[in-house]
């Protein structure tokens, strides 16, 4: 029996004891879920506007785009990779789904229609394949992800621009108008669709087999190839699941903005990255999930929406988000350091 103590003790000691151990294991969860109780607090108090049922779901509205792009940056980042080409790839496949769609006599591209069961797969097809080019780029050739991506970023928004050369397209596909502009029971579809898609990824990730990997690969990746994973498989795989997500949102993103044009999503790749990070996962990989971008969305969301309640100035509200972002990186890293020291 005391030899059988005695084995233990290294574990138990290492073993976080007390509250204050606890917090500072759970830092990157409890900071942003703290950070929106305070935000919405404020605002509430600030504005008697902010806190209403109709704003709350103009909140869900305004953050549903970017969930949607955020749950495939989610898988991404987990594997301690980036994607930076997903608001050229929303761009581009939102452009594509119009460019494909019967415009108005007065519209002057020279597009090419087609009926709405074609045009949908088409763009789509479009955004896969531009995931995968990065997933080749990654994995094949051995291009690290920041600059794969940032050169696709450049790539998608040269195919933005050939399409519509400068025009703006309106017409879309029926069933895109619909997911992106319209609403059932008083609910925007574009707030479902967001919704569905978080929870397929919480899923995917929670409860099958590819996302233990993609947990495994972004937290030890030559563990994961010691342990017999095909982890080139894995990292092309979350490559292409970005690029489609990015997609998805770009076409209801051009169904609810009204309009396809160059440059109309470039925004969305600064709040998708800072959704995901200021929710808590971790940029090393292998920690955190969707119900942490989740709670970064909200924390965007709750911040930009406040603060056109309170009449700040537009460029102080840049600032303001940017100093968020900074704080969240600050304290992925400091967490990244006390997991470290804790394993030592």
């Amino acid at each position: 029996m005391a030899s059988s103590d005695s084995a233990t003790a290294p574990a138990d000691h290492k073993r976080p004891r007390g509250l204050a151990p606890f917090l500072r294991s759970q830092m990157r969860n409890i900071a942003p879920f703290l950070t929106l109780i305070f935000l919405s607090a404020f605002f509430a108090i600030a504005s008697p506007s902010f806190a209403t049922i109709d704003n709350v779901g103009n909140i869900l509205t305004q953050v549903s785009v970017t969930g949607i792009i955020a749950v495939g940056l989610t898988f991404v980042i987990l594997c301690a990779e980036i994607d930076l080409s997903i608001a050229s790839t929303a761009n581009v496949t939102g452009i594509a789904v119009a460019y494909f769609t019967l415009q108005e006599s007065y519209v002057n591209i020279a597009n090419v229609p087609m009926p709405g069961f074609a045009a949908i797969p088409l763009a789509l097809a479009l955004c896969a394949l531009l995931g995968l080019v990065n997933a080749l780029g990654l994995t094949l050739i051995g291009i690290p992800s920041f600059i794969m991506t940032l050169a696709m970023m450049q790539i998608a928004a040269g195919v933005s621009a050939l399409l519509v050369r400068g025009q703006i397209a309106y017409k879309v596909p029926d069933l895109i108008t619909t997911l992106g502009s319209g609403s059932i029971g008083g609910i925007p579809w574009i707030v479902i669709v967001a919704a569905v898609m978080l929870l397929g990824g919480h899923l995917v990730l929670t409860y099958t087999r590819f996302g233990r990997y993609v947990y495994m690969v972004g937290g030890n990746r030559e563990a994961a190839e010691f342990a017999g994973l095909n982890v080139k498989l894995i990292l092309g795989s979350v490559m292409v699941i970005s690029a489609v997500c990015s997609g998805i949102g770009g076409m209801l993103g051009v169904a609810h903005f009204g309009s396809a044009q160059q440059n109309e999503f470039d925004t969305y790749l600064l709040d998708s990255i800072a959704a995901v990070v200021v929710g808590g996962t971790s940029l090393f990989g292998g920690r955190g999930g969707i119900g942490n971008t989740i709670v970064g969305l909200f924390v965007l969301g709750v911040l930009n929406n406040g603060l056109d309640h309170v009449n700040i100035d537009s460029f102080l509200k840049i600032l303001i988000r940017g100093l968020i972002l900074l704080a969240a990186l600050i304290i992925n890293v400091y967490a990244q350091r006390l997991r470290e020291q804790a394993a030592d």
